[in-house]
């Protein structure tokens, strides 16, 4: 009686796995991907959706996973403009810790602000680790000037006057997203002093430096750092590649003047050189990359992304590290019970 028991429970499940539909036993198990949205938009938009949507044509039975801080897609947009930045990062890491999907590691695609921010994610936290992390148009080194707004988009408008009121007032570090990547390099020692993220997870100051951070960053497969050719978003649009305005020169044959805004590269940051991220050991391996997308601020033109998302994305897994429901319940499962009865 006991094993006809048995047969009667597990016989529904032989069903279904005769047939269940054809991607989900043709398609090889790929390994999950993370997005995490930019200012302005929210985990489930239609852009998003459309953008989630085209990847899994070129990479079928992918699972993705859209980062959200809260589920009313409205509240979601808001929560890019306001909100503590730590507190969202540590809220996205349970967030990602809890899906089974992830257990095995997963690749990431950060558009925008969310490229640093999953960046904090795995140098502070990555478990689930990131396998390879994607950025586009990031602001990696912060920005010196606040984006424009549409004169419709009241979010914006409203952070964006805040902001000017005092960028690195307790307040504005508590609650404006955009002021917590705010690096004003005529001003470093005030935007060390009160800035609550950015000079973080870049390691920038010497009493809090983390080496948990370069462990972490050192760990990905490979870090991939898009810039977009014409942005006036990103300021300066070097950023996305770890670049920033050089401190002010005053020349002193006119102490009123100062020299012509210069670009410090990735390569001559005291960020790389002193290797305070493992961002020189990451490059050192081979394993950062930088493109250049042709465009604006966040123009994702096809023979932009794609070539990235293939390459970088949905590597194909084993089948120990297949975490797909559909693996975890297969023919093998089955076959394992009922040699226990």
């Amino acid at each position: 009686m006991r094993l006809f028991s048995a047969l009667g429970c597990l016989l529904p499940l032989l069903v279904w796995n005769s047939y269940a539909s054809p991607v989900a036993l043709l398609d090889p198990p790929r390994r999950p991907l993370v997005i995490w949205h930019g200012l302005g938009d929210s985990y489930a938009s239609p852009g998003m959706l459309d953008f989630m949507s085209r990847i899994k044509d070129i990479h079928p039975g992918i699972y993705i996973h859209s980062v959200y801080l809260n589920e009313t897609l409205k509240e979601d947009e808001r929560a890019s403009f306001f909100g503590n930045v730590n507190e969202q990062i540590q809220t996205v890491s349970e967030q990602l810790a809890g899906l089974t999907e992830l257990q095995g590691g997963f690749d990431a695609i950060g558009f925008s602000q969310g490229g640093q921010f999953l960046r904090a994610y795995v140098e502070r936290y990555n478990s689930p680790p990131v396998h390879n992390l994607i950025t586009f148009g990031s602001q990696h080194m912060g920005v010196s000037d606040l984006p424009l707004c549409s004169p419709w988009d009241l979010f914006c408008q409203l952070a964006r006057r805040a902001a000017r009121g005092g960028v690195y007032t307790e307040w504005a570090q508590e609650n404006l997203v955009q002021a917590q990547y705010f690096r004003d390099t005529d001003h470093l020692d005030a935007y060390l002093a009160h800035n609550k993220f950015l000079p973080s997870i870049n390691n920038e100051v010497p009493d809090a430096q983390n080496s948990t951070y370069a462990a972490h960053l050192a760990s990905l497969d490979a870090l991939v750092l898009v810039l977009f050719s014409q942005d006036k978003t990103v300021v300066p649009k070097e950023s996305s590649w770890f670049g920033s305005y050089a401190p002010p020169q005053v020349d002193a044959h006119q102490p009123g003047a100062r020299e012509e805004k210069t670009i410090v590269p990735m390569r001559l940051q005291p960020l790389y050189t002193q290797d305070w991220i493992g961002l020189r050991t990451l490059d050192e391996r081979g394993r950062v990359v930088l493109e250049t997308c042709e465009g604006a601020h966040m123009q994702l033109a096809d023979e932009c992304w794609q070539p990235l998302v293939q390459r970088f994305v949905g590597g194909i897994l084993s089948e120990s590290q297949d975490l797909r429901p559909d693996a975890m319940y297969g023919l093998d499962s089955v076959q394992a019970v009922l040699g226990a009865l």
